[in-house]
């Protein structure tokens, strides 16, 4: 089947909205995992949570206006996804309920064993989602074991492959890697020492695992059943905006630090839908049960109508979140700190 062009453009801005939701989320999972190295005592893990406490709910909106998306305009590609990765897609959203419960509760009470234990619960409320988010895109792209007619015939142990491991290993480091730098950013002292040298020892390791992530997926858009095509200079520019990325930290360009990975992490996401492309799920059983845009689109007439109501209302919602986190721009520091005066914190 043709692609047309209303299915095309809902399929890039599905990879649109994603990418949104790793550059922004990505950062937040990347503070929660590291909540209890860079934080020491109760005082800094409170001020590390503060960096991302006004924003970090509103950024989980772009996951939900992704599944809605591809509900609405391939409603086809959303139940067979669902239905095959109901299990995983269950334990990750269990993670994201413990994890956003855990922000709320740990200040109701002054007990230092329950604050430390909802710490631990962001720690792993943060992880799960930062590697199994990965682990389900190197699924789509290797292919699961899929009928033509949609059933799922494998396991929760058969979406572990290791090319799916590998590329749930790329978005846990590189999130990792993206929330020291924004740690970096967002604080002062000690706590801004301590996110800067972590990130420095994050950064090769990442760009190791990124390296693997995006030779491996060359390989597999080159040689196995996918009609995509990815041009190099994606992949390449990802993997040397990581590499940029330690070398401006060391430097103490903390701002342009925390850019890089973020469009690092834009150009992984399209380098992922570009290999994707024309499918949205792959069959490891027959490149003939594979789903393609087409076959998963919705009418014509429901594309229509979602492009209209898409241009009305996304650029207030940009607006909306541009505004905030213009107002919580400012630095979070330790009450003991000194920080200049255009640059005040808030309050820990």
């Amino acid at each position: 089947m043709h692609t047309t062009g209303l299915e095309l453009f809902w399929f890039i801005l599905i990879g649109v909205l994603w990418a949104g939701y790793f550059f922004l989320e990505g950062f937040d999972f990347g503070v929660g995992m590291l909540l209890t190295l860079i934080g020491r005592d109760d005082l800094e893990r409170r001020a590390v949570i503060n960096t991302i406490g006004a924003t970090w709910d509103g950024n989980e909106v772009w996951v939900i206006v992704a599944g809605g998306a591809t509900f609405a305009a391939f409603p086809l590609w959303y139940a067979r996804m669902f239905s095959a990765f109901y299990l995983a897609l269950f334990i990750l959203l269990v993670a994201l309920i413990i994890r956003g419960v855990a922000f709320e509760y740990r200040g109701k009470r002054q007990s230092a064993t329950w604050r430390r234990n909802w710490d631990i619960v962001i720690t792993v409320g943060s992880l799960v989602p930062a590697l199994l988010w990965g682990v389900a895109f190197g699924d789509l792209i290797k292919g699961i074991p899929i009928t033509a007619n949609g059933i799922f015939t494998g396991s929760l142990l058969s979406l572990l492959q290791p090319y799916a491991l590998v590329a749930g290993l790329a978005t846990l480091s590189l999130f990792l890697l993206h929330g020291a730098l924004f740690l970096n950013l967002k604080t002062t002292g000690a706590l801004k020492e301590r996110a800067s040298a972590l990130a420095g020892r994050i950064a090769p390791i990442t760009a190791v695992i990124i390296l693997a992530f995006l030779a491996w997926t060359w390989e597999v858009a080159r040689t196995e059943h996918h009609a995509g095509d990815v041009p190099g200079m994606i992949p390449v520019s990802a993997l040397l905006l990581v590499v940029a990325a330690s070398w401006l930290n060391r430097e103490r360009l903390s701002g342009w630090a925390f850019t890089v990975t973020g469009v690092a992490i834009l150009a992984i996401t399209a380098t992922v839908f570009m290999t994707l492309y024309p499918d949205v799920i792959t069959s490891s059983l027959s490149s003939a049960a594979s789903l393609t845009i087409a076959e998963a689109a919705s009418q014509p007439y429901t594309l229509r109508a979602m492009t209209i109501v898409a241009a009305i209302f996304t650029p207030f919602v940009l607006l909306y979140q541009g505004w905030s986190y213009y107002i919580f721009r400012r630095r979070v520091s330790l009450p003991h700190e000194t920080v200049p005066a255009s640059d005040q914190p808030h309050e820990v």
